[in-house]
């Protein structure tokens, strides 16, 4: 497993979104603004959640490790990005490389594993409400929530661990912003195989298999909603889980297509990797605060609290 076997290779060139210097510009001062909504809202996310104690019930314990995860996936990606945007010499070592492939690995198999959890939660909630208090117990909701961080770490560890064994060739440039599993194997000079199969076992394992579950909780959940007699029940029993829905939509939708999509560097590649790795990390708290009554009043609540003691 040592990094001798990348001796001949000490970098990689990150090709990035764009080589025109006035599309960069523009591109950086987008990105900086995305990255600063991204830290900011899932920040407020977390302390409002923290802050109130309306909120300290298991869909926003879940909501607040979500929020986290969204912070770290956007930095594990995004700093590079802005500084290879900046500098004429748009490179990477083979370790940074290397560990942006281990966090980001990291960050989206956890962030997959809390989207399902939060998926039963809502199962749970509106199929079962009068039994929610004891399915949805503390000890279950925590055990959940590790378990998903924990997913997510033996899922990043077993790839990383096969992808130290690769040897690199000569060609060593990246057609991409970050260093993602599949813009590697493409490099390699060694045999991939092993490579190939934990990462379709990932993310059929992992991805596929924790979409299934967040589609069959939501098939419940839709059965569920259309057996309420009243239009404006079903209006506002829906309205419960139309964030999550939404933002389970934008995740899967261009996780699973990036990685399930041959390697060949066309910009839906990167199209798909910008939504799932830099977009979804920014709506995500305006998606959940926006759409969420509790979330705004509690927001409202914890502001007149700070600038009351203010001023005093």
């Amino acid at each position: 497993m040592a990094l001798g076997n990348h001796s001949t290779i000490t970098e990689f060139i990150l090709l990035g979104l764009s080589a025109n210097s006035h599309v960069q510009a523009v591109l950086f001062v987008l990105f900086l603004g995305i990255y600063l909504l991204t830290i900011m809202g899932n920040l407020i996310m977390m302390l409002v959640i923290r802050a109130d104690s309306h909120l300290h019930t298991p869909m926003y314990f879940f909501l607040s490790h979500l929020a986290f995860v969204d912070l770290c996936f956007s930095s594990v990606t995004v700093p590079k990005m802005l500084e290879n945007l900046q500098s004429q010499k748009k490179t990477i070592s083979v370790e940074g490389c290397l560990a942006q492939v281990f966090f980001v690995f990291f960050a989206a198999g956890t962030e997959a594993c809390l989207l399902s959890v939060m998926a039963y939660d809502r199962y749970a909630a509106i199929c079962h409400p009068l039994l929610y208090g004891q399915i949805m117990s503390k000890s279950l909701y925590m055990q959940l929530v590790w378990g998903s961080w924990g997913l997510g770490f033996l899922d990043a560890l077993i790839n990383i661990f096969l992808t130290m064994n690769m040897v690199f060739c000569e060609a060593k440039i990246i057609s991409h912003y970050s260093c993602e599993m599949p813009s590697l194997l493409s490099l390699s000079c060694s045999d991939i195989s092993r490579n190939l199969i934990a990462l379709l076992c990932s993310t059929i394992l992992h991805g596929l298999g924790t979409f299934l579950l967040v589609f069959l909780s939501y098939a419940r959940i839709i059965a569920t909603i259309l057996s309420i007699s009243s239009t404006s029940g079903r209006s506002k029993t829906f309205s419960t889980c139309s964030s999550h829905l939404t933002a389970v939509t934008l995740y899967y939708g261009s996780g699973l297509l990036r990685h399930l999509m041959p390697n060949s560097g066309s910009p839906m590649e990167l199209i798909f990797s910008v939504q799932y790795t830099v977009i979804t990390p920014m709506l995500n708290p305006l998606i959940y605060s926006l759409k969420n009554k509790e979330m705004k009043a509690a927001l409202k609540r914890t502001l007149e609290k700070y600038l009351q003691h203010i001023r005093y």
